[in-house]
């Protein structure tokens, strides 16, 4: 059976549901999580995205990202993709959410109402080879620059988490709980 994504209109009312494709393809507002999982010195866990992925292949991104899907408990779906990419099982908290569209390179467009999520984790990471190429741990300024000096190296979804939104929480304390 094909999963169903949620679609949703700018306050976040459910309007409907359509297959991953066809969101996707017409660029349909739909709903989506971004994962933020910090380690007790503040830095960030980021994932470079497998060359498989349909979409956004091979670019550095946040720890976690995907779609609740019609049917389960989003709590349930983000704990099943965070230890399905990352090997990762910890709380995570709802930090806040942002609404964007941009069309991507191979005729996909997202728009997306994208719900980020921040946890913390000390711990081994089994990263899905099938989902992530590679990962690590960074730093926030480190990320900034990095992200300002090669924008096309990550994801436009995280550009607009670091650029636009990081700034308003503190992560860097090591007796921080999100």
């Amino acid at each position: 059976m094909e999963e169903k994504l949620i679609l949703v209109d700018e306050n976040d009312n459910v309007i409907g549901t359509s297959n991953k494709l066809e969101v996707h393809q017409k660029g349909l507002l739909h709903r989506a999580f971004s994962i933020l999982i910090f380690n007790t010195k503040g830095e960030l866990l980021i994932q470079k995205r497998a060359v498989e992925k349909y979409h956004s292949k091979g670019l550095w991104s946040n720890t976690c990202c995907s779609h609740p899907i019609e049917g389960e408990n989003e709590q349930n779906t983000i704990n099943k993709k965070l230890k399905q990419e990352m090997g990762i099982v910890t709380e995570v908290q709802f930090a806040y959410h942002f609404i964007y569209k941009i069309e991507l390179d191979n005729g996909l467009i997202e728009n997306e109402l994208d719900k980020v999520y921040i946890g913390e984790y000390e711990g081994e990471i089994k990263a899905n080879p099938l989902e992530v190429s590679d990962f690590k741990w960074i730093g926030l300024e480190l990320l900034r620059k990095e992200m300002a000096s090669r924008p096309r190296d990550y994801t436009h979804w995280f550009k607009i988490i670091v650029n636009e939104h990081l700034e308003d929480f503190n992560f860097a304390s090591s007796n921080s709980k999100f």
